[in-house]
């Protein structure tokens, strides 16, 4: 009995953050579980529920993602100077609240106003937890947010699993029962989150293995004559007047539309464009969060410092290409090829979401001067809830030209890419040198 007792007790001691690091964790999983339910489903709710034609749906989640793009650069205003614990449980409450909301109307208007009010607190949400996670786990970042993403994605996997059972069922009423277990899972996390002790403040928070300095000072903070390491005094303190991290956040908005289209195009193209049933809509989310589980840990070792996040951009631009491509196939034959060509664009969607987080994540947090961390990863969070507001648009729009658009927007996305990797080159030199100071300590995510 002692010895698996030791090897769980090994095992949790292997999560970076302590015990608020997995309860954190906790708290990941059973927020996606009950978003789960709702997310594979949501656009068929507002289409077999609401009543809502494709433009009206693909109108609608532009609309909320636009108020959505907000709750990014205002979260992390807020969490350089409130604590990150509270602000985290009020976001999920108003969740909550905003999602309910949508039982009470099959009106258009007042339907696009509930997910519009919604879409503040869940970008907003997400900032603040990924600076939570930062801040937490400090010079072992790149590891928790692997780790993080792996419950996260067992939660997706419950979630979807639950939604195609009650799917299968034929019967509309279901659609309000999985948004409902939504409600429930945001209720929950919110007590969790309370029971979490505020994480160090930023100045004080060891970077990782980008070239910081290891240990800063509370002084770290003061700005270009603080006492931070090098690279520090040469990044202004704020994002909006920093032109290469703008740049960075919009080339990085387009690589996130791996997130539209897994969520929000492949049900839709799925329902109005090819031949599969109705139901392997759900299960296709189920594939993507497996593929997430079984390898965001091995492959985020790819992406352990700035230098190797930059380079994984490379075969990220292949992997949309891939996918785009698979989708236009869908649409050319019976249930059998809709099946294989669907199942091979999310296989290689799943790929591109799990390198560009890896990528995303390390870069976001490594480009960004600890006195002002909050205030540029909340700019980076512009990135996702951007494309969260444009992608609906552009996805739809792909759909309505048809299959042979998908592939000219894989090219785009390559396009993208190589923007960015040719744009943050300098930086990344910058913040992460050719050779290694040997008073950084070495990160990697593949520790036993």
């Amino acid at each position: 009995m002692s010895r698996p007792t030791a090897w769980h007790r090994t095992a949790l001691d292997r999560i970076p953050g302590g015990r608020d690091g997995r309860r954190m964790l906790v708290v990941s999983i059973v927020d996606k579980t009950g978003t789960g339910l709702w997310a594979g489903c949501t656009a068929l709710y507002f289409t077999y529920v609401s009543g809502l034609g494709l433009g009206q749906v693909g109108l609608l989640m532009t609309i909320s993602g636009g108020v959505g793009v907000a709750g990014a650069p205002l979260a992390g205003r807020l969490a350089d100077r409130f604590p990150l614990v509270r602000l985290i449980a009020a976001a999920q409450l108003l969740r909550a609240a905003a999602l309910l909301a949508l039982l009470t109307t099959d009106d258009f208007l007042l339907l696009t106003l509930f997910s519009a009010l919604g879409a503040l607190p869940d970008r907003a949400g997400s900032v603040l937890v990924k600076l939570f996670a930062a801040r937490l786990a400090g010079s072992e970042r790149v590891r928790y947010q692997a780790i993080q993403r792996t419950t996260v994605n067992i939660g997706w996997s419950i979630g979807g699993l639950g939604a195609a059972a009650a799917l299968a069922t034929g019967s509309t009423r279901v659609y309000g029962l999985l948004l409902i277990g939504n409600v429930v899972s945001y209720a929950v996390i919110a007590a969790l989150t309370l029971r979490c002790a505020e994480p160090p403040a930023p100045a004080r928070v060891v970077t990782g293995s980008t070239g910081s300095t290891g240990s800063e000072s509370p002084d770290s903070s003061a700005g270009p004559t603080g006492s931070g390491g090098d690279t520090l005094l040469t990044k202004p303190a704020n994002p909006w007047r920093d032109r290469t991290f703008l740049g960075y956040v919009a080339t990085d908005a387009a690589l996130y539309l791996d997130d539209t289209i897994l969520q929000v195009a492949i049900p839709l193209w799925l329902i109005h464009a090819t031949t599969a049933p109705v139901g392997l809509a759900p299960l296709l989310l189920v594939l993507n969060t497996v593929l997430v589980v079984l390898f965001q840990v091995p492959l985020a070792r790819f992406g352990a410092t700035t230098r190797a996040a930059r380079r994984l951009v490379i075969p990220l631009t292949g992997l949309f290409l891939l996918g785009t491509l698979a989708l236009a196939a869908s649409a050319t034959g019976g249930p059998a090829v809709a099946i294989t060509a669907l199942s091979v664009a999310v296989t290689a969607l799943t790929f591109a979401e799990i390198i560009h987080a890896t990528s995303s994540w390390e870069l976001s947090v490594a480009l960004a001067p600890a006195e002002a961390q909050g205030a540029y990863v909340g700019v980076h969070g512009l990135a996702q809830s951007g494309q969260r507001f444009a992608g609906p648009l552009v996805v739809t729009g792909v759909m309505s030209v048809g299959a042979l658009a998908w592939p000219v927007l894989g090219l785009a996305l390559i396009a993208a890419g190589a923007a960015q990797y040719r744009l943050i080159r300098d930086r990344v030199d910058a913040v992460d040198p050719p050779t290694p100071s040997l008073s950084v300590a070495k990160v990697t995510v593949s520790e036993h």
